[in-house]
């Protein structure tokens, strides 16, 4: 399928994603988050994608926030139906993907764009990164779950400071902070999102998956992550990949987990 506002590039078991709306900054409005939730379910149901690189056109921009224009004359009922709308199409959908995503941040990770990286598994961002949450400057708070993951990521104490000042921090404040993994340049930024994506797809498919239900677990309320954790571990026995695994190692070779 082809998108007005995204470019898509698979290169063996990796897909990566460009939101590609350069003159906007690659801000998110409510057809790009369309466009992102179809890519990510088509993605996820493929069984030859290991992995996804989630990226920014340009060396700008990751996603400077939503489109302001689309909301700016919202009722509290149209608000928070946006609210939960993008929650429950992209950025819970994407924090919950069977399949690992990376958040390749260039530039700009603003507001919404900061939500959609925090949603993201793993966070990598070149030198020139700003990362902010700025609702409160516009008379509103992060509505795509940045008050929750900001918190759960980096504490209350920082994501009170960053939410309540509308501030920016730089890609090495986020590294200090814990918000990202990795700072390299912008010219390193993509071959590192594919160095780590080329060191996922080597491992059991099923594994991550199981991996990435437990570790969710943790944050969701009710839920005992170790009780998951102990059931994600026990299905994995079940599955040609564990044998396929643990033959390998007795073997002292390379799991064979893809084809191809």
């Amino acid at each position: 399928m082809s998108y007005n506002n995204l470019l898509t590039e698979r290169d063996n078991f990796v897909l990566k994603i460009t939101i590609n709306r350069p003159n906007q900054l690659n801000a998110l409005n409510r057809e790009t988050i369309q466009e992102l939730h179809h890519a990510l379910d088509t993605a996820n149901k493929d069984e030859a994608i290991g992995a996804i690189i989630l990226t920014g056109s340009g060396d700008k921009s990751f996603v400077a926030g939503a489109d302001i224009k689309e909301f700016a004359h919202f009722s509290i009922e149209e608000g928070e139906s946006l609210s939960a709308n993008g929650q429950e199409i992209l950025f819970d959908f994407l924090e919950f993907l069977s399949k690992p995503v990376i958040a390749a941040i260039n530039g700009f990770a603003l507001g919404g764009g900061l939500e959609l990286a925090m949603a993201s598994h793993i966070r990598i961002a070149s030198d020139n990164a700003k990362l902010g949450l700025p609702e409160v400057s516009l008379g509103v708070i992060p509505g795509y779950g940045g008050t929750q993951r900001l918190t759960q990521l980096v504490g209350s104490g920082k994501a009170f400071e960053m939410i309540t000042t509308a501030g920016m921090i730089s890609a090495e404040e986020a590294h200090s902070w814990g918000l990202v993994n990795h700072v390299v340049t912008q010219e390193e930024l993509l071959p590192l999102a594919e160095k780590i994506a080329g060191k996922i797809i080597k491992n059991s498919p099923n594994a991550i998956s199981a991996a990435i239900r437990a570790i969710n677990a943790n944050h969701v309320e009710g839920v005992d992550g170790f009780e998951i954790e102990i059931e994600e571990f026990g299905k994995c026995f079940g599955t040609p990949e564990f044998i396929e695994g643990t033959n390998a190692f007795i073997e002292k070779r390379k799991p064979a987990f893809r084809k191809g």
